[in-house]
């Protein structure tokens, strides 16, 4: 297995970032990416929990299908907790603990409140203003972000 390059990874999210932003995000928008996302799901015949909640934590959209419960909702409130509280992707902060040694608990939080690893995304306006936060549950931690960012490209055609 080879190595991670941990610096890659941060640049990589980074780049991401940056480029999927929206023009604007309004509750109806989250609907409209949520079932978007929720018909990928389906098409592929995932088991998968996706949610989008905006920064103050009021879910605006959210589903599990079956072969998803409690435990991925936990995952999912602390990736959440992650992208909004260091505003970046929750593998950028992973990438970015693997790098400085930096620990959630480093930074006065609680490990049952937050998680370093990937599933969780800025919903960010072109402005660079973050808005929200998109999180999904069920894969590995590395695949919950390309999923992320597969259909967020496809959504915002990039």
């Amino acid at each position: 297995m080879s190595e991670v390059n941990y610096e890659e990874i941060k640049k990589m999210t980074e780049e991401q970032e940056k480029e999927l932003r929206f023009d604007h995000f309004s509750n109806k928008d989250a609907l409209d990416l949520g079932r978007f996302i929720t018909d990928k799901i389906y098409a592929e015949n995932m088991q998968l929990a996706v949610a989008i909640r905006r920064l103050n934590g009021t879910i605006i959209y959210q589903h599990l299908t079956d072969g998803t419960n409690h435990i991925n909702q936990n995952w999912m409130e602390r990736k959440f907790n992650t992208v909004s509280y260091f505003e970046r992707s929750s593998l950028g902060a992973w990438a970015l603990e693997a790098i400085s040694g930096e620990t959630v608990e480093v930074h006065g939080l609680a490990k049952d409140k937050f998680i370093f690893v990937g599933g969780g995304f800025p919903i960010r306006l072109k402005t660079g203003e973050m808005v929200a936060v998109l999180t999904v549950s069920n894969l590995y931690h590395m695949d919950d972000h390309k999923f992320i960012v597969r259909v967020l490209s496809e959504y915002l055609g990039k």
